[in-house]
């Protein structure tokens, strides 16, 4: 199995907690990715700094896919793959800040993530969300060839 997959499935069932990052304890979507980060790859790039929900909004500041350019490597949005970081604009015009993890390929799509009132799932990959990914990177070459 996919490195990325299984340990993000790993944190199914851990609460919804903003900016929190503790696997089983609680975490919020980009607290899953770190947490994925830290089980793969070891310490994370950067500090992250203290946020808002609403961050980065009021600016159009893209500070989640600027990151991603910069920690990960990212791919056009037709080549899926299982462990692929999912970058969703949850509305029309706003900054995108909601962050996923390919789990499934296929008829039978399927991503983890951290969603607010249900802590970390595995959702399946429909058209609702689909639409909504602006952006689909790899995590660095030593752990994406795993598995």
């Amino acid at each position: 199995m996919n490195a990325v997959v299984e340990t993000a499935r790993s944190w199914i069932g851990t609460p919804y907690v903003h900016q929190a990052s503790v696997r089983g304890a609680g975490c919020d979507c980009l607290g899953l990715l770190r947490g994925v980060w830290r089980d793969l790859i070891g310490p994370e790039p950067e500090v992250v700094p203290p946020y808002t929900r609403d961050w980065s909004e009021p600016q159009g500041d893209e500070r989640l896919w600027r990151a991603g350019l910069a920690h990960l490597l990212p791919k056009p949005l037709g080549q899926v793959a299982p462990g692929d970081v999912l970058l969703f604009r949850m509305r029309e015009g706003a900054v995108a800040k909601h962050i996923g993890l390919q789990a499934a390929t296929g008829p039978q799509a399927t991503f983890v993530h951290a969603y607010t009132g249900h802590g970390v799932i595995e959702s399946a990959f429909s058209a609702p969300w689909a639409r909504r990914v602006v952006a689909r990177f790899s995590f660095p070459q030593q752990v994406s060839s795993e598995g």
